[in-house]
This record gives C-alpha cells, sequence and structure tokens, in this order.
C-alpha cells in the first residue's frame, strides 16, 4: 500500500525541500548585499521619484468591484445553467424553483446593497 503512494511522497517530499533549499539561499545571498537609502528607493525609470508610489483610493472603489463580482458573475453563470437544465425545467418545475430562490436571494441583496447606499457615488 506504502507503494502506491510513493511517487506523491516523493513529490511532495521535492517540492518541501525545493521551497527550504530557495528559502535558505536567499536568506544567506540577500544578507550580503548592504542597505542604503538609494536602494530603497523606488526606481522611477531614471527619474526622481516624486510623491507615494501608488495614488490611494477609496474604499468606496473596492465596495463597488466586490459587489460587480458578486452580482455580474452570479448573473453571468445563470445562462449556462439555463442551457443544461433546458429538458429538466420542462419536465420538473423544482430545478426551476431552485432557480428562483437562487435570483430572489440575489435579488434581496442587491435591494439590501441600494438601500445603504454602496453603489451611490457622489457619497
Amino acid at each position: 500500500m506504502l507503494r502506491d503512494y510513493f511517487p506523491l511522497l516523493l513529490h511532495i517530499g521535492v517540492a518541501i525541500g525545493f521551497a527550504l533549499s530557495a528559502l535558505l539561499v536567499s536568506v544567506l545571498l540577500g544578507k550580503t548585499g548592504r542597505r542604503t537609502r538609494v536602494k530603497d528607493t523606488a526606481y522611477e525609470c531614471g527619474m526622481v521619484a516624486q510623491g507615494e508610489a501608488q495614488p490611494r483610493f477609496s474604499v468606496k472603489f473596492y465596495l463597488v468591484a466586490m459587489l460587480f463580482i458578486l452580482f455580474v458573475l452570479e448573473i453571468v453563470f445563470m445562462f449556462p445553467w439555463a442551457v443544461v437544465y433546458r429538458e429538466m425545467i420542462a419536465e420538473s418545475k423544482l430545478v426551476l424553483w431552485s432557480m428562483l430562490s437562487f435570483i430572489t436571494i440575489l435579488m434581496v441583496g442587491y435591494v439590501y446593497a441600494l438601500k445603504k447606499g454602496a453603489l451611490d457615488w457622489k457619497k
């Protein structure tokens, strides 16, 4: 039985050994370089860096992005669902009611986001 798992255990051992050796080499070679103020500054194509490295985004931007992922991608997956279960919907309405309950839950979340003002950019 152990003979069946030997390739898997060998693969895991090689992966752990490679990870540990890569970390060890980076620690040993990384300490030899000296850190200076010039080396720690951001490289801007030869230009002197001005300001912060990245502009700050509002939390509202990330909230809208998460809501986009939540609502739009769930809607995108409904079309393939309808294509696959077309025959089952014609025979039994249970599949249809399960998707309608999912859409209802999705709409409740959408109305909640609208009521909370999550999609209002003027705030």
